[in-house]
């Protein structure tokens, strides 16, 4: 079985942008379901406010989408997220969405959002998409 590396979706744009692709052999990507919709909807923003092509931030949601081997959001997901944001006490329950599924199922939480990071720390390892990318592609290869 690979390893499994969780996903924000920060961090699922910054890797469509760089047009990697997920391997089939040394990793894979999970993500929780919600990670569609942040991603659509940090382009969409990115599009109304720096005025960008609607066809190519489509084209680059659809890629950041496509990443992850899995998207979660099952049951026992969503109770461990409700316990991690209760325990904290977080007023949402987004950023523990992808902390329960990195406990659950990842190795690291993979994540260019420096709050998520931040909110992860101590509670699972957490990586930045460079730091990652190094680890598991040395020669820089992202595809």
């Amino acid at each position: 079985m690979p390893d499994v590396y969780v996903i924000d979706a920060e961090a699922a744009i910054e890797l469509a942008r760089r047009g990697h692709t997920t391997p089939g052999g040394n990793y894979a990507l999970f993500a929780p379901t919600l990670l569609r919709s942040q991603v659509l909807s940090i382009l969409h923003t990115e599009l109304v406010t720096q005025d960008g092509d609607p066809k190519e931030m489509l084209a680059l949601a659809e890629a950041a989408c496509r990443l992850p081997r899995r998207l979660l959001g099952d049951a026992v997901l969503r109770a461990t997220a409700w316990r991690i944001a209760t325990e904290h006490p977080w007023s949402s329950t987004l950023a523990s969405e992808y902390i329960a599924l990195t406990l659950l199922h990842g190795k690291a939480l993979i994540a260019n959002d420096d709050e998520l990071r931040a909110n992860a720390s101590g509670i699972v390892p957490t990586d930045t998409v460079d730091s990652f990318l190094a680890r598991v592609e040395p020669r820089g290869r992202t595809s």
